[in-house]
């Protein structure tokens, strides 16, 4: 691969990742019910509402969850992996980028949720109690998942140490979705990080 190549297969990639992390923390921000009026929510609204909006219309909700985010995220992400293939010289073939998308939203909200844990923690420690708008967005994207696992682990001491098994969780997840994508022989840089 020639330099231009490299420099427009890592546009691509960076392009169509940020767009699928946007839809993504849409999808996750509506999951938990998350501030409306959050000034994050609203940029995440306004930015992916060209296309989430005429899919609501042939996709519904389905128990409160916006599964018209979901499909444009499964969309966005079998475009880019398509576009990739066919950048690296090979031909796209429809199940196989199916089957590589699912994976690839499954490994970024698990490094949605890696990095949000990981924040929460940092605040924790120097801006405990902050109304700023991100970290009020984090708590509320964390909690529904911390607070199970503290019921399983509670606070000892005055130390939490939920996020310790949430991180556990989340690396066995990585792991067998590594495994999965390795069985269905995923091209590497398809996933950031997998």
């Amino acid at each position: 691969m020639n330099t231009a190549s490299a420099i427009l297969v890592y546009l691509v990639q960076t392009l169509f990742s940020l767009y699928l992390l946007a839809v993504l923390l849409r999808f996750i921000l509506q999951t938990v019910r998350a501030d409306f009026y959050n000034p994050i929510s609203q940029f995440l609204v306004k930015v992916t509402a060209p296309l989430v909006n005429p899919l609501r219309r042939l996709i519904p909700g389905l128990g409160g969850l916006d599964l018209a985010s979901l499909a444009l995220a499964l969309l966005v992400q079998m475009l880019g992996s398509a576009i990739l293939v066919v950048l690296w010289g090979g031909t796209p073939n429809p199940v196989s980028l199916l089957m590589w998308s699912v994976v690839a939203i499954l490994y970024t909200l698990l490094n949605i949720y890696f990095f949000a844990l990981i924040a929460m923690i940092i605040v924790s420690w120097v801006a405990a109690g902050s109304r700023h708008p991100a970290i009020m967005l984090l708590y509320q994207i964390t909690e529904p998942v911390m607070a199970p696992l503290r019921k399983v682990l509670p606070p000892m001491g005055g130390l939490d140490l939920s996020p310790i098994l949430a991180f556990i969780l989340i690396q066995v997840l990585r792991i067998f979705l590594s495994g999965v994508a390795a069985s269905l022989y995923m091209p590497r840089g398809l996933v950031p990080g997998l």
